[in-house]
């Protein structure tokens, strides 16, 4: 048995060595969708540390912060954010499912984006968050992004509340396939067609116009025909009554929450907070800037998640 210790504990140092060495490198080139945020407070981080420390089944909500230091800009931080930066907004899902056009809009913007989206990759953040739920501090963990990079941390005990983009799904049949499947048909259906990128969304949309777009082919389902969609939860669409179930689920077997990179603007997250103070569960928050759930927690950061996990040093 001591000898096992004595292992647990020299891969827990090796993890931490690679914590700190890869947060040094990443951050020196993917903060350029980071907002700015005060120096970190190391009363506020030991406060943190102990929270999780005492913690025996953590809850973890994620959202667009923690993806903004692997290079993916999140929408409403100040500054930085898509909003902030443009006066586009992400395709509504009313207007997917009833414009032909808007169809091949987004397609057309999404297939010129995909191969910069799809090569992201998880920093500090998320493998701190996988490492954690293989040392048995995660309970589970819920992601409000689309952009796979918990799972390609290795995060299992997991549920994307709002769909996976690298995941397609017909509204006819229900078939699911690969994103990049329907990428490799969309270039053999779209032969010398060439899109220019004008920044990037935190869905993998680009900007392009109309012009560019117009002539765009997209296809249908293989099996019946039926139009393809991102397996994603557009704006302005609700997520499913049973994911929605099972995540409460998962908070009330918890015994504290921590919020990592959202201000929970978005009620389908924030829900889950609510039912968290209403059980009476410890709620700790990390973001840089104003969260919707401020006054519920017993503990608030404003720091980037990254630069504050990769110095928690407890388990």
């Amino acid at each position: 048995m001591q000898l096992m210790s004595v292992f647990a504990v020299a891969e827990k140092c090796l993890f931490l060595k690679w914590i700190c060495r890869n947060y040094s490198s990443v951050t020196a080139s993917n903060l350029a969708f980071v907002p700015s945020s005060t120096p970190l407070d190391s009363i506020e981080l030991k406060e943190l540390q102990e929270f999780v420390h005492q913690s025996k089944k953590l809850f973890v909500l994620t959202g667009a912060g923690v993806s903004t230091e692997s290079g993916i800009p999140d929408y409403r931080s100040e500054g930085v954010g898509l909003y902030a930066r443009t006066a586009r907004r992400p395709i509504q899902h009313s207007e997917f499912i009833r414009s032909v056009k808007g169809r091949q809009r987004y397609w057309a913007r999404n297939y010129v984006g995909w191969p910069q989206f799809s090569s992201h990759q998880p920093n500090v953040a998320h493998n701190v968050f996988s490492q954690w739920e293989k040392l048995g501090k995660v309970c589970w963990l819920v992601t409000q992004n689309v952009d796979a990079l918990h799972a390609k941390a290795g995060s299992q005990h997991m549920t994307e509340l709002h769909g996976c983009s690298h995941r397609v799904i017909c509204l006819g049949c229900g078939a699911v396939t690969p994103r990049g499947h329907l990428q490799e048909k969309f270039r053999a259906l779209n032969p010398g067609w060439t899109g220019e990128a004008h920044g990037i969304a935190p869905d993998g949309d680009v900007f392009l116009t109309d012009d560019q777009v117009k002539h765009f082919i997209v296809p249908s389902c293989e099996s019946c025909g039926g139009i393809l969609k991102p397996d994603v939860t557009f704006f302005g669409d609700t997520v499913n009554k049973e994911k929605v179930n099972f995540v409460y689920e998962r908070v009330a077997e918890s015994d504290a929450v921590l919020v990592a990179g959202s201000s929970l603007q978005v009620y389908s997250g924030y829900r889950f907070i609510i039912a968290a103070y209403e059980m009476k569960i410890p709620i700790a928050l990390l973001n840089i800037g104003v969260t919707r759930a401020d006054a519920l927690a017993s503990l608030k950061i404003n720091a980037r998640c990254g630069e504050v996990l990769s110095r928690i040093l407890h388990l």
